[in-house]
């Protein structure tokens, strides 16, 4: 069913009787309280998206994708943003996935695009390491072919679920001599492996994201190389970029977000009206929303060429961030709303207690908050992509 005024009328039809049928009340509710799913709830919601046919809704047909056009995978983002269901996991789905697809052995594909549809693995990404964040290159952690296989040695850092993660996509130093960028390859390692360790990480709200992960003499079958050897800088920033300009679907989540801290200056009693009818806080969500229009502007045109397979060029990192910015904001104001009923936020170890709490609102504006400040720190610094852009831009 199409019409004039919307001509995906009817698949946005299909979309909101799904996700009004299958996004847990539970689940909805501890978005709207501004804490993310847990890896449980991540994973069941994969399984229940891959069994609707939509587990991977960017990737191609082929590969078990949805084909949705650049339109369509719009009007899907903006239909569960307004029905507050999860973003699916983005490890597997939008940075690993088509890495596997556009350059990955057949063997590969066959073995590891199925699992990630499906929610069976789970993975994380083994780049930053203690000497090596914004300047990738860096990296020291080595591969050595011995055989079959590689004798994989070294540390990576702030390693976001390597704890939940059955497998973990790695930069790795396969020759020392050549130019710094020309020695990295990437690797595929089972989280099981002999020689590799975790250790977790408390992070500022005070939960337990990102970890260390130590390689000791880890043996990684040699058929776990993606693409050539060497190569593994240029499907690294491939990666990145993607990373990057998947954000601009994020500008949706944030309109949704303005509309639940609308919603709750509302009903906030503030000099002898509600917050919300205060002009300096209106003034505040007014300029806020004008910011996150203007990104998902920009958002849709490089969804548009990331689905077209084009380098969508600077505007992924100038979405990155602006993306981080305006979220760091909009938290911090859903924060200003909350009072000094945000100090009661859901610290490490509370899952229980958070199950048992009302609803909305839950302890967790101020987790996402304290959450928000590293966005503009991982997927390379916004001071990094500041000065990607005023060199490939405007030539400083």
């Amino acid at each position: 069913m199409t019409s004039p005024i919307d001509p995906h009328a009817g698949f946005r039809a299909e979309l909101r009787s799904f996700f009004r049928d299958k996004v847990p009340a539970d689940l909805r509710a501890r978005l709207r309280s501004g804490l993310r799913p847990t890896p449980r709830e991540w994973t069941e919601w994969q399984a229940v998206m891959h069994r609707q046919g939509w587990g991977a809704p960017t990737w191609p047909v082929q590969y078990g994708g949805t084909g949705w056009s650049a339109e369509q995978l719009y009007v899907f983002e903006q239909e569960a943003a307004r029905a507050d269901a999860p973003v699916q996991f983005h490890q597997g789905l939008e940075l690993i996935g088509p890495i596997l697809f556009t350059y990955g052995s057949a063997e590969q594909k066959a073995r590891f695009l199925p699992r990630i549809l499906s929610g069976e693995d789970w993975w994380c990404q083994g780049y930053s390491e203690p000497n090596a964040g914004s300047d990738l290159a860096a990296l020291r952690t080595s591969a050595v072919l011995e055989g079959d296989h590689y004798r994989v040695n070294g540390q990576k850092l702030w390693t976001s679920f390597a704890r939940e993660a059955s497998m973990m996509f790695c930069l790795v130093r396969t020759d020392a001599s050549l130019r710094k960028q020309d020695g990295i390859s990437l690797l595929l390692i089972d989280m099981q492996s002999p020689g590799l360790r975790i250790r977790p990480i408390r992070t500022l709200d005070e939960h337990y994201h990102v970890n260390e992960v130590f390689l000791d003499d880890v043996m990684v079958p040699a058929a776990n190389l993606v693409g050539e050897e060497g190569k593994g800088w240029t499907y690294g920033k491939v990666l990145l970029k993607r990373e990057r300009g998947m954000t601009a679907i994020l500008g949706l989540r944030l309109a949704r977000q303005l509309e639940w801290i609308a919603e709750l200056a509302g009903q906030t009693p503030a000099h002898g009206g509600t917050l919300a009818q205060d002009p300096v806080f209106a003034h505040k969500l007014a300029q806020l929303q004008i910011e996150v229009m203007a990104l998902d502007t920009m958002g849709q045109r490089t969804v548009a060429d990331v689905m077209a397979g084009l380098d969508s060029g600077l505007r992924g990192s100038m979405l990155k961030v602006r993306w981080s910015e305006i979220l760091q904001r909009s938290t911090e104001l859903w924060v200003e709303v909350v009072g000094d009923a945000a100090h009661a936020f859901a610290p490490l170890g509370d899952a229980a207690q958070l199950d048992a709490q009302p609803a909305y609102p839950m302890p967790g504006p101020m987790n996402a908050y304290l959450h928000s400040r590293v966005t503009s720190i991982y997927g390379g610094a916004n001071e990094i992509q500041r000065n990607i852009i005023a060199h490939r831009a405007l030539g400083l």
